[in-house]
């Protein structure tokens, strides 16, 4: 009888890893893309459930399941675990604003200066993280991995607040949902 990789992982052998990451990455990637709004959480998905792997490996029985099926339940129930977890919170995308195209027209430099002005005042209202990302983001053009770095902040973070200020921005603004296209830039 051959050992499983898995066995040969809860052994502490490393070549186990290569291997395991050889033959189910693919499979884990497709699980965690499949159930994850976008790539960057795909990616986190992807290493929490490699590490539930690491930790779990030692469980996993032959009498009781093929190691595939070993692994996509492990992988099945840590997905559940992050979803039940993101509902619980706002979600933390990659929000930054791209403006509208510029509209071409004779519109008077007064009534620009007034929405400028409400969109100032209206910046004013917001927490200080989220003011200070925001800023970072739309006027200096920094990415939210950009932002993180510099703020020292973990990237999540800086997404969450990205995302209320946007959000407070468009309450305060009067602006409706779905009016600015959202782009990931990380």
């Amino acid at each position: 009888m051959t050992t499983s990789i898995l066995q040969r992982i809860a052994a502490g052998d490393n070549a186990a890893v290569a291997e395991f990451l050889t033959h189910y990455g693919g499979v884990v990637w497709a699980l965690a893309r499949r159930a994850c709004p976008n790539r960057a959480d795909a990616e986190d998905a992807v290493q929490e459930i490699f590490l539930q792997v690491w930790r779990g490996a030692a469980q996993y029985d032959p009498a009781v399941s093929s190691e595939p099926t070993f692994i996509a339940m492990l992988a099945r129930r840590k997905l559940i675990d992050r979803f039940r977890r993101g509902k619980n919170k706002l979600a933390a995308q990659s929000l930054e604003v791209e403006p509208p195209a510029p509209v071409l027209s004779d519109s008077d430099p007064v009534e620009l200066g007034e929405e400028a002005a409400r969109a100032r005042e209206a910046l004013e209202q917001l927490r200080p993280e989220e003011k200070q990302i925001l800023i970072l983001s739309i006027e200096q053009g920094l990415t939210h991995s950009q932002i993180a770095e510099k703020l020292q902040m973990a990237l999540g973070t800086v997404k969450s607040h990205a995302r209320r200020g946007l959000v407070r921005l468009r309450d305060h603004l009067g602006v409706p949902q779905g009016t600015y296209q959202m782009g990931g830039r990380s």
